[in-house]
């Protein structure tokens, strides 16, 4: 068994012949570029017991060679993905179930017949792959640089693979995002958190794609620091996988959800004070902007609108061939991979940065709660507007760390204070400013905004 740390960019043809020639690459390319027809055919049962497993089987034919390959899938986020592959070299192209004993097969498929695997969709393409090496500090880090590009196809259904691979042979982790950074500030590159596999049973199943990475477990006494990197890894992965799956079918609602966790996650990181100084943030925060005042006119009028709505689609594929996107995720993903706000932060902000959540979440929740003055806009309501960026400061931790929070009926505040940003989204006319005066009364008078203001 080894274990594979790779990433995966989605790219356009030309992006892929651009990469040939990248001044980056041709520096550190240490090998030149091989040519590989590279022809897979993947397993599951009927039932597609493999794949609820999170196990992918394949048999790969390379030149003659053929490999039997069995992978699990681990941890995956923006791209960036850990997994353990077991490889058999043989004879010939026939599945050798023989080969799937205890030591790599899962546990929850133990009682599985083997003889009811069979072939499900094939991922066949061809492959330029290169070594590239360079000298990171001390230490040298090696790596495969793979363009891929051919097609999935189930059954009469297919989609094609573009996409540059990198996959770590050796040195640190974080050497495989700086260099993908690095790549995508020229080049429009795309975090892909599918794998080849998870497209062709995409395929079969449009909707058997998940969406959503499964909410980390928060603790009160968790500090700061490890509860914004749950958080962010969480937010991040959610809006990539958001991103591919309103690329391959356009449905409106992704769209939404998608700019959501931008917004959250601009919201996270302006929440966190001295824990986090604004300098160590300051490229996230510019990227974040420039995506969100672009995106979120759009989805709001495309509530309304369905012309907006039917437009979206060709202004996403826009946006993907911009470098912005995949730079954001790229750059995000190697500010929580490295802590940044913490290097360089003042003794306050490490004392922040180990504060239990559960107290410091409270004291952030009652700041900003007698900040916002809801009596003011109880009598203002025209103004309520201004305090959209506070409210969803506020939201934020409410929705992802609710659980931790010793406050009375905190879903029903989450909920009620959403209307109220929600409403201060919208147009004034007199019946919008008779609602937000209501809605401002009633967070105003929750058990829990009023343990909040004390």
């Amino acid at each position: 068994m080894q274990k594979e740390t790779e990433i995966k960019l989605r790219a356009s043809r030309e992006t892929l012949l651009a990469l040939r020639e990248h001044p980056l690459l041709k520096k550190r390319n240490k090998s030149g570029w091989s040519r590989h027809e590279l022809f897979n055919q993947y397993y599951d049962t009927a039932e597609r017991d493999l794949a609820q497993a999170r196990v992918a089987l394949r048999l790969r034919r390379d030149g003659e060679q053929f490999i039997q390959t069995l992978k699990s899938r681990g941890q995956s986020v923006a791209g960036l993905s850990e997994r353990n592959e077991w490889d058999w070299y043989l004879d010939k192209a026939k599945l050798d179930i023989k080969k799937l004993g205890d030591d790599c097969w899962p546990a929850s498929l133990a009682e599985l017949d083997k003889k009811t695997l069979k072939p499900i969709f094939t991922t066949d393409f061809v492959r330029e792959k290169a070594e590239i090496a360079w000298g990171r500090g001390k230490t040298k880090v090696v790596i495969e640089a793979a363009l891929d590009l051919g097609k999935v196809k189930a059954g009469k259904q297919s989609e094609e693979i573009c996409e540059l691979e990198l996959e770590l042979r050796q040195g640190d982790p974080e050497a495989l995002l700086e260099l993908a950074a690095e790549l995508a500030a020229d080049l429009p590159l795309m975090p892909c958190d599918i794998s080849k596999a998870e497209r062709g049973y995409r395929l079969q199943d449009a909707d058997g794609y998940n969406l959503q990475l499964p909410a980390p477990a928060l603790d009160p006494t968790m500090p700061l620091d490890e509860a914004v990197v749950a958080l962010g890894w969480q937010l991040l992965g959610n809006s990539q996988r958001l991103a591919e799956q309103y690329r391959f079918n356009g449905r409106w609602k992704l769209l939404g959800e998608w700019l959501q966790q931008l917004i959250e996650l601009r919201a996270l990181l302006g929440s966190l004070g001295q824990a986090a100084p604004r300098a160590s943030s300051r490229d996230l925060r510019e990227l974040l902007d420039a995506l969100i005042q672009d995106w979120r006119p759009r989805v709001e009028a495309g509530q309304d609108d369905e012309g907006v709505r039917k437009a979206a689609p060709a202004q996403f594929a826009e946006e993907l061939g911009q470098t912005r996107w995949g730079l954001l995720s790229l750059k995000a993903s190697l500010w929580l991979l490295q802590r940044s706000w913490t290097e360089g932060r003042n003794a306050r902000g490490d004392r922040q940065g180990a504060a239990e959540l559960g107290k410091w979440l409270l004291h952030l929740l009652a700041e900003e709660a007698k900040a916002l003055q809801l009596p003011r806009y109880q009598q203002q309501p025209e103004d309520l507007a201004e305090q959209s960026p506070r409210m969803e400061r506020l939201l934020v931790w409410l929705h992802l760390a609710r659980s931790v929070l010793e406050l009375p009926e905190v879903d029903r505040l989450y909920g009620e204070l959403a209307k109220l940003h929600e409403l201060a989204r919208q147009p004034i006319d007199e019946q919008a400013l008779e609602m937000r005066v209501e809605q401002a009364h009633l967070v105003w008078t929750l058990k829990a905004w009023k343990q909040l203001e004390k």
